[in-house]
C-alpha cells in the first residue's frame, strides 16, 4: 500500500480530486489561452484574414456546421475505415510472423519500408492509380498499419520464457499456446498499437484529402481547410483545424477507455490508474 507524505494511505477521495485536477487545469490553461488569444486580435484589431478570434471561428463555425459537419463525417468514415483495415491486417499479419519465422524474415523489411516512406508521397501515386475513395483509405490504413503490426509482434514474442516453458512441458499444442498465453500477454501491447494508430490513421486520411484537394476533388475537412485557404476564409479554415483537432481527441480518448475497460482487472498499466 503507498502511503502519501503526510505519513497516510491514499483515500478514494484523494484519487477523485486528482481525476479531477487532471481535467480541470488543462480546461484552466485553454480557457486562459482563448482569452488572451480574443483579447490579443481585438486590442491590435488584426483582420480575420491574418489571425480571426476564437470568437469569429466559432461563428463560423455555427454559421457553416452543415457544411463542416458532412466534411467532418466524410474524414471519419474514411479514419475508420483505414483504421479498421489496420488494426485486422497487423493483428492477423503479427500472427502468421509469429508461427512462422521465415515469413517474418521475408516480409518484415517491406512493412518497414512502408512505414518510412512518407505518405505525402505516396498519396499522389495512388490517387493517380485508385479511385479517389480508395486511395484516401489506403492512405490512412498505410500510417495505421505498422504500430499496430510491430506493437502486436513484440507483445507476441515478449512472452514470459517460464510460462513458455510450463506450456512446453504440459505440451500444449501451437494454438493453444497462442491463444491462451501469447494473445492475453500481448493484449496490452496490441491496445497500445490501436491507439497510435487511430491518431495515424486521422492523419493518413487528412493528408490524403490534401492531395485530392490539390487536384481539385475532394469533400473532407482537409479538403475544406485547403478550399478554404485559397479562398482566404481564414476563420472557416481554423473552423475545420478545431473539427480536426477534436475529432483526432476523441478518437484517442476512446481507444484509451477501450484499453484501460479491458486490462483494468488484471495488468499493471490499469490497476495503477485505479488507485
Amino acid at each position: 500500500m503507498s502511503v502519501s507524505q503526510n505519513g497516510r494511505a491514499p483515500t478514494s477521495a484523494d484519487g477523485s480530486g486528482f481525476r479531477v485536477l487532471r481535467i480541470l487545469l488543462p480546461v484552466i490553461v485553454a480557457a486562459c489561452g482563448t482569452a488572451l488569444w480574443e483579447a490579443v486580435v481585438r486590442v491590435y484589431d488584426i483582420p480575420p484574414y491574418v489571425l480571426p478570434s476564437p470568437s469569429a471561428i466559432f461563428s463560423t463555425l455555427i454559421g457553416d456546421w452543415d457544411v463542416l459537419f458532412q466534411s467532418l463525417l466524410t474524414t471519419l468514415l474514411t479514419t475508420l475505415e483505414g483504421f479498421i483495415a489496420a488494426a485486422i491486417g497487423g493483428i492477423a499479419l503479427a500472427l502468421i510472423f509469429n508461427l512462422s519465422r521465415l515469413v517474418e524474415y521475408s516480409f518484415f523489411p517491406y512493412a518497414v519500408v512502408l512505414q518510412v516512406t512518407p505518405v505525402i508521397a505516396i498519396a499522389p501515386l495512388l490517387l493517380i492509380y485508385l479511385p479517389q475513395q480508395t486511395a484516401v483509405i489506403v492512405c490512412a490504413w498505410i500510417v495505421g498499419f505498422f504500430p499496430v503490426l510491430s506493437n502486436t509482434t513484440l507483445g507476441l514474442n515478449s512472452v514470459d520464457r517460464n510460462l513458455a516453458g510450463l506450456f512446453q512441458l504440459y505440451r500444449a499444442s501451437r494454438w493453444q499456446t497462442l491463444r491462451y498465453l501469447k494473445l492475453p500477454a500481448a493484449l496490452p501491447y496490441i491496445l497500445g498499437g490501436l491507439r497510435i494508430a487511430g491518431g495515424l490513421s486521422l492523419i493518413g486520411a487528412v493528408v490524403a484529402e490534401i492531395a485530392a484537394g490539390t487536384a481539385g476533388a475532394g469533400s473532407g475537412l482537409a479538403y475544406r481547410i485547403a478550399e478554404s485557404g485559397y479562398r482566404l476564409n481564414i476563420p472557416r479554415m481554423f473552423a475545420a483545424l478545431f473539427l480536426l483537432s477534436l475529432a483526432g481527441i476523441v478518437i484517442y480518448a476512446l481507444l484509451a477507455l477501450i484499453s484501460h475497460l479491458a486490462l483494468r482487472r488484471w495488468h499493471e498499466s490499469a490497476l495503477g490508474k485505479e488507485s
